[in-house]
């Protein structure tokens, strides 16, 4: 059971990390902060829109756990949390090393049946019973 609940904690960690990369500004803001820490209000100054649309963006980062949060008097800074996306990454190559084996068993496995197929008799080419069968037909033929 701990197993199941271990994997149901990390799909959801995991579900919050992807949600939080599927938007651009996001993808935006993370990009800013891998230059270092910001102020929120250095990070929302370039993007299009308000203040709080950004802080609405900025919490769905915080609960991804992809930024952290330091407050120092009135003045919010954030900073990058790599934790997560190393996550995500580790989980995208857990995926494609698996469906890369798999997909070369299939190849494996398409191009024996490739092989068999071609090996198998083509009913127009004389096959070596047939090739004595007509040796001997032609042999009572030729007899007088």
């Amino acid at each position: 059971m701990t197993g199941i609940m271990t994997a149901t904690a990390i799909g959801t960690s995991l579900d919050h990390t992807l949600m939080a990369l599927a938007d651009p500004t996001r993808r935006a803001i993370l990009a800013r902060l891998v230059e270092g820490e910001a102020r929120v209000t250095e990070i929302a100054e370039p993007l299009p829109m308000s203040l709080n649309g950004v802080s609405k963006h900025i919490r769905m980062l915080e609960r991804a756990d992809l930024v952290r949060r330091r407050r120092a008097g009135r003045e919010h800074f954030l900073s990058l949390n790599p934790r997560s996306l190393d996550e995500a990454a580790a989980w995208i190559e857990a995926q494609r090393a698996l469906w890369t084996h798999r997909l070369d068993i299939l190849e494996r496995l398409l191009r024996t049946e490739d092989a068999a197929a071609a090996v198998q008799v083509d009913p127009r080419r004389p096959t070596r019973k047939r090739a004595q069968h007509r040796s001997k037909r032609t042999k009572r033929r030729s007899k007088p």
